[in-house]
């Protein structure tokens, strides 16, 4: 803690510093994801892509493993300007900018293309553009695949398998709800003890993307991998408005061509760490189930209609998304 408060106070002063020389301003950019993470991957090609369009004039500086702070600490160095951007959860953005519960209704895309011609359209823009009242300014989405059902004893292929079965959520009320509505016992419990909490029967499983289930090693003590794909939460690339205010019309052109150039080889590197998470699992005897998706979708129905009772305002956009 000491160490990032120390760090901290040094990228105030270099933040406020290196913008007063007009040869070079720097952005500080920290995220809590591992440099192995194919997310990370993708912030190294907006690191690239910026350097080579602006001719070094706008430098990135990379801070990765959470070396200041969760994704909710780092936003909100975001706001006061300490900090020039990041990459977090669509999922924690919710706390800040209510748009973006949105992208965590279940079942809300029908597959991979139509969640990136949603992101990439006028919609996904929109809801970008939202965030800038708040000073947090979406620049792209990166693909952070879909998150499905682990457990270590009993196999999920129906849900009413969830059935007194105590899962592990994010601290997230559209994510305990899906659980609930399935039959399940959400239990949000911190992602560091979960390992711990599967191991020693706290929890009977978990849910989340391939590439975690693998690097978080909970693919060691979880024999079944229930591939219902019940959610699709994207990872946004953020800058703060404070330091976006302090670039050229030039400049600004040229962060949000690296930032929508990044996504899309981003998206690459997901889908090669999507495969190699799955092969990592089955060579460990993870036994990988595609059930019939519509059975868990049908389930989680009630999850829509309580969002819409307490964003009404939201309704037409959800409509407009299932549309599309």
């Amino acid at each position: 803690m000491k160490y990032k408060i120390q760090l901290i106070a040094i990228l105030v002063i270099s933040f406020s510093s290196c913008n007063k020389q007009e040869e070079k301003k720097v952005l500080y950019l920290g995220h809590t994801l591992p440099q192995t993470h194919p997310v990370h991957k993708g912030i190294l090609e907006f690191q690239k892509a910026l350097t080579k369009k602006s001719g070094g004039t706008l430098e990135i500086r990379i801070f990765p493993d959470a070396q200041l702070g969760s994704e909710r600490e780092v936003l909100e160095l975001l706001q006061i300007g300490s900090v020039a951007a990041t990459k977090v959860s669509a999922a924690t953005l919710s706390n800040f900018v209510p748009e973006y519960h949105i992208l965590g209704i279940p079942y809300l895309f029908r597959s991979k293309q139509h969640q990136f011609d949603v992101l990439e359209g006028d919609i996904g823009k929109s809801i970008l553009e939202k965030g800038s009242k708040f000073w947090l300014r979406g620049l792209c989405y990166y693909d952070a695949g879909s998150r499905s059902f682990y457990t270590s004893e009993k196999a999920i292929r129906t849900p009413e398998d969830l059935e007194g079965l105590k899962i592990r959520v994010m601290n997230n009320q559209m994510a305990i709800n899906m659980v609930n509505s399935m039959g399940g016992s959400a239990t949000p419990i911190s992602y560091g003890e979960l390992y711990t909490a599967i191991q020693q029967g706290v929890v009977d499983g978990a849910e989340n993307n391939p590439p975690s289930f693998v690097s978080s090693n909970h693919y060691e003590i979880s024999k079944y991998y229930t591939l219902d794909q019940h959610s699709s939460v994207p990872d946004v690339l953020v800058i703060g408005t404070k330091f976006w205010k302090k670039l050229s019309e030039e400049e600004r052109v040229w962060v949000q061509e690296a930032a929508d150039e990044s996504s899309q080889a981003q998206k690459v590197f997901w889908n090669e760490s999507v495969e190699e998470s799955m092969n990592i699992a089955k060579k460990a005897g993870v036994e990988v189930i595609i059930p019939e998706k519509s059975l868990f979708a049908e389930k989680s129905k009630s999850v829509v209609e309580e969002f819409i009772k307490e964003f009404p305002e939201m309704a037409t956009i959800v409509t407009q998304i299932k549309n599309q």
